[in-house]
């Protein structure tokens, strides 16, 4: 929406038009594509190849009178007929032909506004957060989110990629939603059904690299990609191109204005690499922050940095790793693959995280001091989709850890000043595994399954045939996460639990977030397994004490008064927390 009226169209009259894919116009449908290694370039609709204007710099054009549901195929001087890498629909797979579709939707509700510090995430997979697997299915679900207290639903990447499932890490057609999970309009439908119980909702988003299985962009833009930087998926990104700027810069404001996404979650920043002036992400950070309407941008970072949230680009918050990873080795004692880092005091490391933000330089040694950031900069979690589904069989830490101790961790991530955010089913102690799974056939599947059991070759405790094939269905099938157990009575208590916990969070914690003050959290000595933290919040003091160990404390100096929550027999007991506000 662009006025702020409720049944206003989500795209408006100043939204300029996407250089790239078929956009329709009142004179027809024109068509586009950037194809610089070509010298020509034919549209094919209804069996009929029509040549394309060079208009320079490589781009070709062509506009057609060509209404919604017209399929369409661009055709190289040799004949190969390749889709539309901006297809907004596919007609069937990624290798078939492109639709023109019309994605300007119209809503029924206003967007929310809701700040960034009041934010609790709910990470979900559509294929796997039903039975159906859809954003209809999905929909009938919503209420359940609005009425534990979510304010924002994160969804994974949307992207078409090969097969019929997957996590959506893999897409090669970035503007067009699977259709295993709906039409276009369905995905605005979950939007605008969300903004009506008062959520926001944010999009994952894939611009580090294309999938295996479907692109084609190097076989007519080779200039796309830059052969002497790799990524761990290939060659990677050249954004120095203004072709491939607009690409990408095109697509995040199509979620955001077409679809009407609140904001998006942008995937492995780290292999983002551009040196120019402005980078793509400050770019693209500055075109979000002039529409009309708030836009939230979060990152995934594994260097520990801050610079893309300071100053013109100022994004809202970034994944937090370290805490994630401290708080995972406290409560299962895994220390294999890039735990260990984290086996050495990880009562410490988290307390360190929990109190500045990041505990580690992160990957590259570069980052780390991060204590000066607003504490609502950091967005915390115990399980998301990697942290679940990169385990050899997709385990949830209620089959991994002690359930008290768990539900003391829940409620240091619930009532920390940090944003939290809950992965599908965590609310009623799921306990299905989240999988990595895949469609791919032929000899890309049997790669994926030969290199997903080589990944784990090395981990303790199984044998690597007994990985899950990622290619198997049943794998799929098994992440579907189970509406069942919420109704049971474990379900039921640990549902009423973290809405509990959660509205404590909206009445005490964040009304004092906006506005803290830089480095604002302190670690307090205290026994080795506990967790003494205090945080200087804007008009109130926060602290919180927990013991997550066997024993009683012995040495965990109490705040004066009664807390305003306790999990566990009394502060200080084991597998407790507490929080107190001054």
């Amino acid at each position: 929406m662009t006025d702020g009226s409720p049944n206003a169209p989500r795209s408006g009259d100043a939204t300029p038009a996407p250089l790239w894919g078929a956009i329709p116009g009142p004179d027809g449908t024109r068509f586009r594509l950037w194809a610089p290694d070509l010298s020509a370039l034919s549209l094919r609709i209804d069996g009929t190849d029509l040549p394309m204007q060079a208009m320079g710099d490589g781009w070709f054009e062509r506009t057609e009178i060509a209404p919604d549901g017209t399929e369409y195929l661009f055709v190289t001087p040799d004949g190969t007929a390749l889709p539309d890498p901006a297809s907004r629909r596919q007609a069937g797979d990624v290798h078939g032909p492109s639709v023109v579709t019309r994605t300007a939707f119209d809503a029924t509700h206003p967007r929310p506004d809701i700040p960034w510090e009041a934010a609790v995430i709910y990470e979900l997979h559509i294929g796997t957060f039903t039975p159906e697997g859809t954003f209809r299915a999905a929909i009938d679900r919503l209420p359940h989110l609005a009425d534990l207290g979510i304010t924002m639903v994160e969804i994974l990447p949307l992207a078409q990629f090969g097969g019929d499932r997957g996590w959506g890490y893999d897409g090669v057609l970035p503007y067009a939603p699977h259709p295993a999970y709906g039409p276009p309009e369905d995905v605005a439908a979950f939007v605008d059904a969300a903004h009506g119980l008062g959520m926001q909702v944010l999009i994952d988003v894939v611009y580090n690299h294309f999938g295996p299985d479907g692109n084609y962009l190097g076989d007519y833009a080779s200039s796309f990609f830059n052969q002497e930087r790799h990524t761990p998926w290939g060659a990677g990104i050249d954004y120095s191109e203004s072709a491939v700027r607009r690409f990408f810069l095109d697509n995040a404001r199509m979620w955001l204005v077409e679809y009407g996404f609140d904001g998006l979650r942008l995937d492995a920043i780290d292999h983002i690499r551009d040196a120019s002036d402005p980078e793509l992400l400050v770019e693209l950070a500055r075109e979000c922050r002039a529409l009309p309407f708030p836009v939230v941008l979060t990152t995934e970072d594994n260097r520990n940095v801050t610079h893309l949230h300071e100053g013109e680009a100022g994004m809202d918050g970034e994944w937090n790793d370290d805490w994630h990873n401290a708080a995972h080795v406290v409560l299962t004692g895994e220390t294999e693959g890039y735990y260990g880092g984290f086996a050495k005091d990880p009562t410490a490391l988290l307390a360190t995280a929990a109190a500045e933000g990041f505990a580690t330089p992160g990957v590259g040694g570069k980052g780390g001091d991060a204590a000066h950031m607003p504490p609502a900069f950091f967005i915390d979690f115990l399980q998301n989709h990697d942290q679940v589904g990169n385990r050899p069989r997709g385990g949830r830490l209620t089959t991994l850890a002690d359930p008290d101790a768990l539900r003391a961790m829940q409620a240091v991530l619930l009532l920390s000043p940090h944003v939290p955010m809950l992965f599908m089913g965590e609310e009623w102690e799921e306990t299905n595994p989240f999988l990595f799974f895949a469609g791919f056939d032929g000899d890309l599947g049997q790669a994926v399954t030969e290199g997903r059991r080589k990944e784990f070759a090395g981990f303790g405790g199984f044998s690597a045939n007994d990985v899950p094939d990622p290619i198997a269905r049943s794998s799929f099938e098994a992440s579907r996460i189970d509406w069942a157990r919420a109704e049971t009575g474990t379900g039921r208590a640990a549902i009423a639990r973290i809405r509990d916990l959660i509205a404590l969070r909206a009445a005490h914690i964040v009304p004092h977030l906006r506005g803290a003050p830089p480095h604002c959290g302190s670690v307090v000595a205290c026994d080795p397994h506990c967790l003494a933290i205090d945080w200087r919040l804007n008009g109130a003091d926060l602290h919180l004490r927990a013991n997550l160990g066997e024993t009683p404390a012995t040495d965990l100096p109490l705040p004066e008064g009664a807390p305003f929550h306790l999990t566990g027999a009394a502060p200080g007991a084991p597998r407790s927390a507490a929080f107190w506000l001054s």
